[in-house]
């Protein structure tokens, strides 16, 4: 559905109003605890022994166990039931009242687009955090491969027990009409036929991306200590060398973990879209799509080999098929 004049200026005159509001705070339920942590870790794969090992965390120069920084906004995040997929039902915080009122404008679609986080101290076993959220920007509407949509700022702030800041977290999503129902702008604005959405590419990791376009799936391998690690990064996590080398994966491996997903449809993708995070048999793991098989014939431990496969406008892109 197309938005006219009178509706788009309705709307943006009850967005200048969310600017800088309040959006809600979260509490977390547990205080930090080293379960959680412990369960982090083994999904990510994280042996850092400051996060698990009391001794060598005690000899450490954080003198205890502390929790990974990525884990900040893990303590607080509450259950993901997007309240925009019933406008029936009743918003529990701010956020949730602004994607509603998105929703009533005919901006259907959502999705994230990227996140700034910011660390001012390790946690410690026993904090309690809380954190609250400020709509801290809404742009003006813009044409998108997606569909014409605006991209909203909340940022959360974490605070423990003693209301000092810990750590923040800028989060920008998208609200944006399906371009298949918003208003065309140009052709060369927004695109008739939606596709996938390109790879990020950067300083770190465009060497992995020239890999795939040439049929090779490659591995980051430190070079100092040879632990691989993926996705790319400029950093060893074991030994902090800057010294690293490619390393040719033989693409299989096994089905570590995978989801199924059904909503939001982003247009360019199959539904339901299998997205599965692969242990390949070198020792790293990697996120990708699994094609191949139905759904409920997935499970973990599934045998899995890598294909690389063209996609739309000529892109590459890594595919795990189960094994012959």
């Amino acid at each position: 559905m197309a938005t006219d004049a009178k509706r788009k200026a309705e709307l943006e005159e009850k967005l200048r109003d969310w600017v800088g509001a309040d959006a809600g705070s979260c509490p977390a339920p547990d205080v930090v605890n080293g379960q959680m942590i412990r369960h982090w870790c083994a999904v990510m794969g994280d042996s850092n022994p400051v996060y698990q090992d009391a001794e060598a965390a005690k000899n450490s120069i954080h003198g205890g166990i502390v929790a990974p920084p990525a884990m900040m906004n893990a303590w607080t995040m509450p259950p993901f039931v997007p309240p925009w997929d019933d406008l029936a039902a009743e918003a529990t915080d701010g956020e949730q009242e602004l994607h509603q009122l998105f929703e009533q404008y005919g901006y259907t679609g959502v999705v994230g687009t990227d996140h700034d986080m910011e660390i001012r101290r390790y946690l410690r076993l026993g904090d309690e955090i809380t954190a609250s959220k400020v709509v801290e920007a809404i742009s003006e509407e813009k044409p998108t491969p997606l569909g014409l949509g605006y991209f909203i700022d909340v940022r959360w702030i974490f605070r423990d027990q003693n209301d000092e800041e810990v750590g923040s977290l800028l989060f920008r999503t998208m609200r944006y009409q399906p371009a298949q129902e918003a208003m065309p702008v140009s052709s060369a604005a927004v695109s008739s036929v939606p596709t996938r959405l390109p790879p990020p590419k950067g300083h770190d990791n465009a060497w992995w991306w020239e890999g795939i376009d040439r049929g090779e799936l490659l591995i980051q391998k430190c070079s100092a200590c040879g632990v691989l690690r993926h996705p790319p990064r400029p950093m060893c996590g074991e030994c902090q060398s800057l010294d690293w080398e490619p390393e040719a994966s033989a693409g299989s491996g096994t089905v570590y973990s995978f989801t199924v997903l059904h909503h939001p449809q982003v247009p360019g993708y199959e539904y339901p879209l299998v997205v599965g995070l692969i242990e390949l048999d070198e020792g790293t793991r990697i996120v990708a799509n699994v094609v191949g098989c139905e759904p409920g014939e997935l499970q973990i431990g599934l045998v899995v080999e890598a294909h690389i496969e063209k996609v739309e406008g000529g892109m590459k892109l890594p595919f795990f098929r189960p094994a012959r």
